[in-house]
């Protein structure tokens, strides 16, 4: 059996109490070294084997978790934050589909979640934003070209981008080309929830400026959009007035 677990974004006690448990009784840990929090490996029993797939190929992987199969371990694959967003998993599942090995997902804490919580954010507002756009700048592996920034800047929606922060000059550029102005809220946030996290607030006009003096370079997310101003509408949900499945609304 080979179980996908959902890292989380960083601080060690933001894995699930399932995904905690499945390392626990691990025979076997293949975890994306480059981002994934090493003091997870702490809950790993002591002969547990342990790889690092940050120094490995796809053929690789698989094959750790062939032989793993073979001789009746269990298999962790250990994703930061939640598999689903930028894991690489749908070709690892793919091929244990094809060798006939089962395999299951936990769910972890994204990335974009830690950021908005370092950020003390909601990011959909009533009346600002209700739609929230992942995604990311094409560099060496390209973007489908109808999901570039600057078409999706045009929806001027809460947007959180990844794998970017290198490349936050063109960035800035797209997203204004798109329709956000330079002045448009933003932030930069860097290992969020680790314990070196930093938070840079700009705006789209200043993000390339604001990284360089805080010397971030990779590692970080971007988040855009008016969600980070002070402007919004209450919510219907908790208003006296209106009412809810649950509760009845009071007179005006």
């Amino acid at each position: 059996m080979v179980e996908f677990v959902g890292a989380g974004c960083g601080a060690a006690d933001l894995i699930t109490l399932r995904g905690k448990r499945l390392i626990e009784e691990a025979d076997v840990i293949i975890y994306a070294g480059s981002l994934v929090n090493p003091e997870l490996l702490a809950y790993a029993k002591s002969d547990c084997e342990i790889y690092n797939s940050a120094l490995m190929h796809l053929d690789e992987v698989i094959e750790i978790m062939k032989k793993a199969e073979v001789s009746g371990k269990t298999t962790v694959r250990l994703h930061t934050g939640d598999p689903c967003v930028y894991g690489a998993v749908r070709e690892q599942m793919d091929r244990l589909e094809e060798l006939g090995i089962e395999y299951s997902v936990t769910p972890g804490v994204s990335s974009f979640c830690g950021a908005a919580a370092a950020l003390r954010a909601e990011y959909t507002l009533p009346d600002v934003s209700q739609t929230v756009i992942l995604t990311r700048m094409a560099g060496r592996t390209p973007v489908p070209e109808r999901e570039s920034i600057e078409s999706l800047a045009a929806h001027h929606a809460t947007m959180v981008i990844f794998l970017s922060t290198g490349m936050l000059d063109e960035l800035a550029k797209q997203l204004i080309a798109g329709g956000y102005s330079a002045d448009t809220p933003a932030a930069i946030v860097y290992k969020a929830t680790w314990s070196d996290e930093k938070i840079v607030r700009c705006t789209v006009g200043k993000l390339a400026e604001e990284a360089q003096k805080n010397s971030i370079s990779k590692t970080a997310l971007i988040t855009v959009g008016d969600f980070l101003g002070d402007d919004y509408e209450l919510s219907k949900l908790y208003d006296k007035h209106f009412e809810t499945g649950f509760r009845k609304a009071e007179n005006v």
